[in-house]
């Protein structure tokens, strides 16, 4: 016992002297689906005041825009009629999708949020992308009416792909406009379902951009989940015009099961 103590003791002067900083926090998932699911009571409710954010340094951001939270979407109530959210311990950071086909505005709304120095005690980033009408496709009601029919279970071991094969499979998805080999490169399920706005495609490794435009969609954050097998890729669209996107993709057994867009024109 008065060695170990010992060893902690020079240990402890070791770290001390050289000014190394031990970080003990940890990002969980359960901490990371906290955070998440008080942001969905905080948008039914059209108030923040439920958010623990970060005194120091937060951000929002709507539709690839810093914005006033106090202005944007998540300061009016809305009716959550489906939500869904993800984790990525990894990069500390979740993914809800939220449909509202009630109210004044009917949304679509895809979020990301992000905490610093592993600590889901507070929020760091709230970014979303909120279609209504007007947006690519947009019917809420619809879009509801085909994901509520999917079954976004948790993945047994066998069935998932590691985070570097999810982000490398969102990657090609969205470099489909620019590079005509990417659509061959990604897995695609006989059985997948992809929808764009309102509009179902089954299989969804049909009537695909092979190349054509000159402009790779950019600015893209990633929110990866390998229990799920889903990755969330927040971006600027370029390639069609500058529009603040969402693309979500499920792999089940290594293989594309569900593709999600949500575009807003402008």
């Amino acid at each position: 016992m008065f060695r170990l103590s010992t060893r902690l003791a020079v240990a402890a002067v070791t770290i001390l002297a050289t000014g190394v900083t031990l970080v003990s926090a940890e990002c969980t998932r359960e901490g990371l689906l906290a955070a998440a699911n008080s942001y969905i009571v905080a948008q039914t409710s059209g108030s923040i005041d439920g958010l623990k954010l970060s005194a120091a340094n937060f951000t929002y951001q709507q539709n690839n825009k810093v914005s006033d939270i106090k202005t944007g979407v998540l300061s009016q109530p809305l009716k959550i009629d489906l939500n869904r959210s993800t984790a990525d311990t990894v990069a500390c950071a979740s993914y809800t999708m939220l449909i509202s086909t009630t109210g004044s505005k009917p949304y679509v709304i895809s979020t990301q949020i992000r905490h610093q120095d592993n600590d889901t005690s507070s929020i760091a980033l709230i970014d979303t992308i909120a279609a209504t009408t007007g947006a690519l496709f947009f019917n809420a009601q619809k879009t509801l009416g085909y994901i509520q029919q999917e079954n976004w279970g948790t993945l047994e071991e066998g069935q998932r792909v590691g985070r570097e094969e999810l982000k490398r499979v969102g990657d090609a998805y969205l470099d489909m406009w620019t590079d005509a080999k990417a659509a061959d490169s990604i897995p695609w399920g006989t059985d997948c379902e992809r929808v764009e706005g309102s509009q179902l495609t089954r299989p969804c490794g049909s009537t695909l951009p092979h190349g054509g435009s000159q402009k790779p969609n950019g600015n893209r954050r990633y929110v990866i989940d390998e229990t799920m097998g889903s990755v969330d890729v927040l971006c600027s669209f370029d390639s069609l015009g500058n529009m603040p996107d969402s693309h979500e993709v499920r792999l089940e057994g290594g293989k594309v099961k569900y593709v999600h867009t949500v575009t807003v024109l402008q």
